[in-house]
């Protein structure tokens, strides 16, 4: 069961510490340029975006996850309409994944 409000939560951190970006755009240059560590699609995000990220992800070896809404995903990181967010900072990315997968993180995917 995922913790939302810790997982929200910890979005905002990322936001605050400006490890977070939002949008499709930005998200695809992160990518490309291997520098973001974790990737979150909203659930009610287009097929074709979630199509197209999750084939850049699976190219350049980044988890992604589909969860929340994107009305949701926006409150958390402050920004209006967005589908898409990646975490920059290895520290955050793992800590977001150890909630929505939950328990302990072992080793490294």
């Amino acid at each position: 069961m995922i913790n939302y409000q810790k997982l929200y939560g910890l979005i905002g951190l990322a936001t605050k510490a400006s490890k977070l970006v939002a949008g499709s755009n930005v998200c695809i240059e992160t990518i490309e340029n291997k520098s973001v560590k974790l990737i979150l699609i909203a659930q009610d995000a287009s097929e074709r975006t979630k199509k197209l990220f999750k084939e850049k992800c699976k190219d350049f070896n980044i988890p992604i996850y589909e969860i929340g809404e994107i009305e949701t995903l926006s409150k958390a990181c402050g920004k209006a309409n967005k589908a898409v967010i990646g975490i920059k900072e290895n520290g955050f990315a793992q800590s977001i994944k150890k909630v929505i997968v939950g328990g302990e993180m072992i080793g490294k995917d």
